[in-house]
């Protein structure tokens, strides 16, 4: 049984009933909680270790599937799955690993997005040889639109988390967990780390690959929102356009104050709706 997928599961994976564990191991076990990826449910476990690498896969008492099949997947498959954006493949991440990249991926996806906006901004205002008042000012421009694209991506959230606020209100029983939406929708974002390639293999298409970009990481979000909350798809589109609306809103305000030079070269513009 392979081995690759195992690598980023969290403490506890596996059941420690008829083998020798440490309390910690038992500790960990009884607080971790994993859910099926095939039907969302709870589970304890994901898999049975009875020591020599015979591992036996737990299958799920609702479905009757494996739990999570993808423990004994190489990490590859598990990405090529993810970027065809299978739920199961979200499951898996979400739930069933430890995964703390999405600060950084986060801060990587925002400098991606500035570049290519500071870019497209310096290739449509060249000069031949500035000199150093002209280099300090195109850095300040890079600084400044990384704070664009970082406004313009919190109201994007902040979009979505209101409108999940009052569609579930926290009166509820099972209100969202703001928490780990959050951690799914940076984790989803990682579609724009291909604005980097976008524009170094610049050709007539630039313009027809951002807009797929766009349209790629606006699906992630959309599955990831739909898998952590184990939403519909009307409602998960709704918290997407709703979004939207609201990062719209803001950069159509930031170009009324003329300070968003290089909004046109965005992910998601005003002009897009």
């Amino acid at each position: 049984m392979g081995t690759g997928g195992r690598g980023g599961l969290r403490q506890g994976k596996g059941s420690t009933e008829g083998l020798t564990a440490t309390p910690a191991a038992t500790d960990a076990l009884a607080s971790c909680q994993y859910r099926c990826i095939e039907c969302n449910q709870e589970a304890k476990e994901l898999y049975r270790d009875y020591k020599h690498g015979v591992l036996k896969i737990t299958i799920c008492k609702s479905c009757q599937k494996p739990v999570d099949k993808y423990v004994e997947y190489d990490p590859v498959i598990i990405l090529i799955n993810a970027i065809l954006c299978k739920a199961q493949a979200y499951r898996h991440i979400l739930f069933n690993t430890e995964i703390n990249l999405h600060g950084k991926l986060c801060m990587f996806c925002l400098l991606c997005e500035a570049y290519l906006r500071w870019w497209q901004l310096q290739d449509s205002t060249q000069k031949p040889d500035p000199d150093d008042f002209i280099r300090y000012a195109k850095e300040w421009d890079f600084y400044r639109l990384f704070a664009v694209a970082s406004l313009e991506q919190a109201a994007f959230f902040i979009g979505i988390f209101t409108f999940l606020w009052v569609e579930r209100p926290i009166a509820e029983e099972k209100h969202p967990d703001l928490l780990l939406l959050l951690k799914a929708l940076l984790l989803s974002s990682y579609g724009k780390l291909l604005l980097i390639p976008a524009v170094i293999w610049e050709h007539d298409y630039t313009a027809l690959c951002l807009r797929l970009i766009k349209v790629f990481v606006l699906t992630s979000n959309f599955q990831a929102i739909r898998v952590t909350l184990n939403a519909s798809r009307k409602l998960s589109f709704l918290a997407i356009l709703s979004g939207l609306l609201l990062e719209s809103t803001v950069v159509y305000l930031l170009q009324r104050m003329e300070w968003d030079v290089g909004s046109d070269c965005a992910i998601y513009t005003s002009q897009d709706f």
